[in-house]
């Protein structure tokens, strides 16, 4: 196989999928601009099933990853939250998303795109559930009550011209959404293509009829990886091709996005050791029950890539112009991020000798950056604060206390020192 090949396959994955990023994209920066945290956290208190359903409901369409979720939740758990509804809306949300149902019924169809999200809701369930009984009363190290500085921001922007919140939806999805989860679409992409070029159709038949060791395999590998839920599609799609089972593909796309070592390390320091553990039970189990079900409940030939998609990868085919339109509009838009992200760093870099320097642990994307940035400037006296995503640092300016700034930025869910 050579680089052409590898270079046709990839560009075929990239036009079927890219008309439904943009889309879930658009759809993202909306939910974020018109849906109001404080509404969610006011219907997820109080104990019961009710709250646990509704955290579970609103969090599958909102495109969260794993680590970029934890903010959000332990922000929602701060306003009132139960921790059994925190614990629904931390398992829903970064196994979907709209960004990757949509993703999903353009490479892996219909019958994928409805299963996990309803995947996600009963693992959502069973996982808020599970904290009620067994760990409602788990102790950690957070247990601070306080606010997000971003609720007082979004009840601002209700008052703003609805032209410029629009834009801001736009900006949002289209820019921080693209930052959010471009590295990992990138990188999952690559390795779709790796997988289809060089992996023999042989290598994985031999776990063909062995389902469930198949899907063990791809908890082992999941939990450990870190892939966002748009991230994983290609991947399973690719290994789907080279003969694995559909249920081990499944397993995949819903153990990848929900458990990684980083998330569950600071969800243990937030919400205790106990709910944790449930949390990654539930993950597992809900991702091996739906898989086994798909595998041997529901027939075969929902699942089989037996479409144009499959044919493009063998044999490079001819593309129409609105999905090479879209792939276009996608590929500038991840430069765009890549390079607003690195002229980002380089601004802060030059100014370290003018600026208070803190090392920041548990950031694993743009929308943690965010989440930090935006705790950071809501404390008194900061002038203005830029935080490295890679360098794991924040640069603040201004007269303020070291202690508001460690404070601030642990109630939003993430460990400081100066």
């Amino acid at each position: 196989m050579d680089f052409a090949t590898f270079f046709h396959s990839l560009l075929d994955i990239l036009n079927e999928m890219s008309p439904y990023i943009l889309l879930g994209f658009l759809i993202a920066g909306f939910l974020q601009e018109f849906v109001r945290p404080e509404t969610m956290s006011r219907h997820l208190s109080g104990r019961g099933w009710k709250p646990v359903v509704k955290a579970a409901l609103f969090g599958v369409p909102l495109p969260l990853c794993s680590c970029g979720v934890l903010p959000t939740a332990i922000g929602l758990h701060r306003q009132g939250a139960s921790k059994g509804a925190t614990t629904s809306f931390l398992i829903a949300t970064p196994q979907t998303g709209v960004d990757s149902i949509a993703a999903t019924y353009s490479l892996l169809g219909l019958p994928l795109a409805i299963i996990r999200p309803i995947a996600a809701l009963a693992g959502g369930f069973i996982g808020g559930l599970g904290v009620n009984r067994f760990a409602d009363k788990d102790t950690a190290q957070s247990s601070s009550q306080t606010q997000r500085p971003e609720a007082c921001r979004l009840t601002a922007n209700i008052r703003r011209p609805i032209w410029r919140r629009i834009l801001s939806a736009l900006r949002y999805g289209m820019v921080d959404m693209v930052g959010n989860v471009g590295k990992w679409l990138v990188i999952g992409l690559l390795i779709a293509a790796l997988i289809t070029v060089y992996v023999p159709d042989e290598f994985l038949l031999s776990l063909s009829d062995r389902p469930l060791l198949a899907m063990i395999a791809m908890v082992v590998i999941a939990v450990p990886m870190y892939v966002c839920a748009t991230g994983s599609i290609p991947i399973a799609m690719s290994l789907m091709l080279k003969g694995l089972n559909p249920g081990a593909a499944f397993v995949l796309l819903m153990a990848g996005p929900a458990a990684n070592f980083a998330s569950v390390m600071v969800l243990g320091k937030s919400l205790g050791k106990r709910t944790t553990a449930v949390y990654i039970a539930s993950v597992v189990l809900t991702a091996l029950l739906f898989g086994l079900a798909i595998d041997y409940l529901l027939p075969a030939s929902w699942f089989g890539l037996t479409g144009k998609m499959a044919h493009g990868l063998s044999c490079h085919h001819e593309t129409g112009l609105f999905p090479m339109i879209c792939t276009g509009i996608l590929l500038a838009a991840l430069a765009y991020s890549f390079y607003i992200m690195r002229n980002h760093r380089h601004n802060h870099s030059t100014d370290k000798d003018m600026t208070q320097i803190f090392n920041i642990s548990g950031m694993s994307c743009n929308h943690c950056r965010m989440s930090v940035e935006k705790a950071i400037a809501a404390v008194p006296g900061v002038t203005s604060v830029s935080v490295d995503l890679s360098e794991a640092t924040a640069h603040v300016d201004g007269d303020f206390s070291e202690e508001a700034v460690v404070r601030a930025v642990t109630d939003a869910g993430f460990d400081i020192k100066k």
